[in-house]
C-alpha cells in the first residue's frame, strides 16, 4: 500500500497508512482508492494494475464474488417490484414487460457491477484487508497467551 505511514496497527502489526480519499467516494466514482482521481477500470469490469495518476499498485485488488452477489440480490428485488407494477396496475402486455425487464437487467447489472466492485476494492484497500496467513494466526495465538 502506498501512502504515508502514520503508525503500526496494534491488532495486525501492519503499518497504518493515511488516506484522504473516502472509500465510498472512490467506490461510487470508480476511481483509485488512493488518490481518488485515476480511473479504476481499463474496460467495463477489468481492474487496472496501477493507477495512471499516482502509480498506486492495484494488482492485489480482489473483490471476489461479493459484487456479483449484491447485484443479483438488488437487481432481483428491483425487477420483481417493477415487473409487478408494470404488469399489474400499469397493465402493459407481458412481452413489453419482459423487454423492459431484460434491458433493466442487462444495463443495470453492468452499471451496478462496476460500482459495487469498485466499492469493495476501495473498502479492501481502506481497511488493509488481505488474505490470512500463517503468521497472522501465530500472532493471534501469541497475543491470546499474554492475557
Amino acid at each position: 500500500m502506498t501512502g504515508t505511514p502514520d503508525h503500526k496497527n496494534a491488532d495486525t502489526g501492519r503499518e497504518h497508512t493515511s488516506r484522504s480519499v473516502s472509500p465510498y467516494k472512490a467506490g461510487l466514482t470508480c476511481t483509485c482508492p488512493n488518490c481518488g482521481e485515476g480511473a479504476l477500470f481499463t474496460n467495463i469490469l477489468e481492474v487496472k494494475d496501477r493507477c495512471d495518476v499516482c502509480g498506486f499498485d492495484l494488482s492485489a485488488a480482489d473483490p471476489g464474488d461479493g459484487a456479483q452477489v449484491f447485484v443479483i440480490l438488488v437487481m432481483g428485488a428491483l425487477c420483481a417490484i417493477i415487473g409487478v407494477i408494470l404488469y399489474g396496475p400499469v397493465g402493459l402486455p407481458p412481452a413489453v414487460v419482459a423487454g423492459v425487464l431484460f434491458a433493466m437487467v442487462v444495463f443495470g447489472s453492468l452499471w451496478m457491477l462496476r460500482v459495487f466492485k469498485a466499492l469493495l476494492i476501495a473498502l479492501q484497500f481502506h481497511h488493509d484487508a488481505r488474505e490470512g496467513r500463517q503468521e497472522d494466526i501465530a500472532h493471534e495465538k501469541k497475543e491470546g497467551d499474554d492475557t
